[in-house]
């Protein structure tokens, strides 16, 4: 069995969805699959899957791209990550923010941020293990 994260494809597009409607505890909404659509096309973000070669699709991660002027260009945001519950303990989260981290780096932002709420509050554990700390109400890390 090995774990890869590589950029989804439109055929994830299905698996990945639904690890948002699990992540956010709710029915597919209306819009989804055309940001999926959007976010394909790179230019303002992307999604990332774990994929295991025995089991498929183990959990997404959605980031977006922005532009900010205290960075003199842009920085990454993590928006979506899920690992689907069966597939916990494979290390698939892991990759995953090891994957956007690599992502972000490669794009050349300047930081990466993620924003935990109260319901993913107890997160914050491991965030912290792969550099993220805590600013204000967010965790960011410094990618120069």
């Amino acid at each position: 069995m090995t774990v890869t994260v590589r950029k989804a494809t439109p055929d994830d597009k299905q698996k990945c969805l639904s690890f948002l409607a699990a992540l956010r505890g709710e029915e597919q909404q209306p819009g989804w699959a055309e940001t999926y659509d959007m976010l394909m096309a790179g230019d303002r973000g992307s999604v990332l899957v774990a994929d295991d070669d025995e089991l498929g699709v183990l959990g997404s991660a959605s980031i977006s791209y922005n532009i900010a002027m205290r960075y003199s260009g842009e920085y990454c945001q993590l928006e979506e990550l899920f690992v689907d519950p069966a597939a916990r303990g494979k290390n698939a989260g892991g990759l995953l923010i090891e994957g956007i981290i690599a992502a972000a780096r490669e794009r050349g932002c300047a930081e990466i941020g993620l924003y935990l709420l109260e319901w993913t509050a107890h997160n914050q554990p491991f965030y912290e293990k792969y550099g993220f700390e805590v600013v204000g109400a967010e965790m960011r890390q410094r990618l120069d």
